[in-house]
């Protein structure tokens, strides 16, 4: 009975804790694609303006390059920067969007590897998703806990049971 208790507890733990991370994922990928958005605005400005003056982006950054003034080749470097910026983040949306749920939850560590990733842990408010996949999630979280900690109670059990006499008549 203690150890149905104790495991059903835990299972419960962690079926709440593993269904948080699909409102995680939500979370950052919604965070992510602003960045994007924010990125792309900036990109397509600067693309314009170069346009504007004849040229193509990387004849403008050249252009910024060769500047003797350091506030002109620094914010050279520093669009050169954006940019890639840009291009790393629109790629790994696009990858993200198109994860199933098992190919984003293997992915979580390199989501809290980046920078809009501990931004968005930081600023994370839990939530109980009921979406098919948060069910899951918790429905698998539910068993792995609840059969780790039965095994766990038995294991520590082990010394304490009595061991079963047989009496030969």
């Amino acid at each position: 009975m203690a150890r149905r208790l104790i495991a059903g507890v835990g299972g419960i733990a962690l079926a709440a804790t593993l269904s948080q991370f699909p409102e995680y994922a939500q979370q950052y990928v919604q965070r992510l694609g602003g960045a994007v958005d924010e990125l792309r605005v900036i990109t397509e400005d600067f693309d314009r303006a170069a346009e504007a003056g004849g040229m193509e982006r990387q004849a403008a950054l050249d252009r910024y390059a060769i500047s003797s003034d350091d506030f002109l080749a620094g914010r050279g470097d520093s669009m050169a920067r954006t940019f890639l910026r840009y291009e790393d983040l629109s790629r790994t949306l696009a990858r993200i969007e198109g994860a199933g749920p098992l190919e984003r939850l293997q992915s979580l560590p390199a989501y809290l590897d980046s920078d809009v990733g501990r931004r968005t842990l930081e600023n994370y408010r839990p939530a109980m998703p009921v979406t098919m996949e948060g069910v899951l999630y918790a429905g698998a979280g539910f068993m792995l806990g609840y059969l780790v900690l039965s095994a766990l109670v038995r294991f520590c059990a082990l010394p304490f049971r009595r061991r079963e006499r047989r009496y030969r008549a």
